[in-house]
Order: structure tokens, then sequence, then C-alpha cells
């Protein structure tokens, strides 16, 4: 679970950059943004390479946190 810690200092709009970034790397939610370009086939694999890493990875956590360890 992604969660920030805000200081007293901080200005608000920072805090939610840095919490935005931080539930994009772990895969939570991605922004999708149109792709009216045309993209490299490198480009494209390396996304889907991506794309499976990320659901082996929560395949994986899935079954660690089923076992009850």
């Amino acid at each position: 679970m992604a969660y920030v810690r805000v200081d007293e200092n901080e200005p608000l709009e920072k805090s939610i950059k840095r919490f935005k970034r931080m539930v994009e790397k772990e895969g939570i939610i991605r922004e999708y943004k149109r792709r009216e370009y045309f993209e490299k086939p490198s480009t494209l694999l390396n996304r889907k390479k991506k794309a499976l890493a990320r659901k082996q990875m929560k395949k994986a956590r899935k079954q660690y946190s089923s076992k009850g360890y």
C-alpha cells in the first residue's frame, strides 16, 4: 500500500505528485496515454515485457500472501 507522509511546511501539490509517482511505480494505477503516434517495435516489446513482469509479480504476491507466512 502506498502512502506519503506530508510535512507541515510542504506544499500539498508536491505531496500529491509524490503520491502519484509512488502509486504508478508500484503499479496500482497506471495512466494510459493515447498513442496516436507510431511506436517503434522495440518500445512495444519493452512495454509488453514490463506488463508481463507486473502480472507475474502480482501473481507471486498473491500466492505468497495466501500461504499465511
